[in-house]
């Protein structure tokens, strides 16, 4: 009688259920990069939850940075308001998901999970259209050599694609 023996053993468990980011930690996924923040807060006392993050943080998930003008990426700046930072335990913190609602950008949730997902701004989406300039990618040529828009700046470029499905 043939011996039973079960094929790729090490795919025995393939739906095991896997940590996602370290105890304590909350993730961030937008526009293809999965950010893990170590110190960013619920906040409970909204209506929905919000996320807290540290104002440091925000240039990693979306590109904003905080200036005196506002929650600004390149020439776009949108004015802070109170619900934008929080005081909590004498920190200052930036609620991301109330940033998301003022832009109008989507987003779900797996509080439980502690992992957030952020759809793109219509904003910046918006002001790439009026300056005709197109998003940041990168691709591999046919040698292996790795092109990236930002290398083409300033220089007219023809991107063509082509999909056999």
């Amino acid at each position: 009688m043939a011996e039973a023996f079960m094929a790729y053993p090490e795919l025995r468990h393939p739906f095991e259920a896997k940590d996602i980011h370290p105890e304590g930690s909350t993730t961030v996924l937008y526009q293809g990069k999965t950010i893990t923040l170590e110190t960013a807060r619920f906040d409970t006392t909204a209506s929905n939850t919000g996320l807290l993050i540290k104002p440091e943080d925000l240039p990693r998930i979306n590109g904003f940075e905080i200036k005196p003008e506002g929650a600004c990426y390149n020439d776009l700046c949108i004015p802070m308001n109170k619900q934008l930072m929080v005081e909590q335990d004498g920190k200052d913190w930036f609620d991301l998901t109330a940033f998301a609602q003022l832009l109008d950008q989507p987003y779900v949730v797996d509080v439980e999970a502690g992992v957030w997902s952020f759809a793109e701004i219509p904003a910046k989406r918006d002001n790439m259209m009026v300056n005709a300039q197109a998003p940041e990618f990168e691709v591999t040529d046919r040698q292996g050599k790795v092109i990236r828009m930002a290398d083409l700046k300033g220089k007219k470029a023809l991107i063509v694609t082509w999909s056999s499905w």
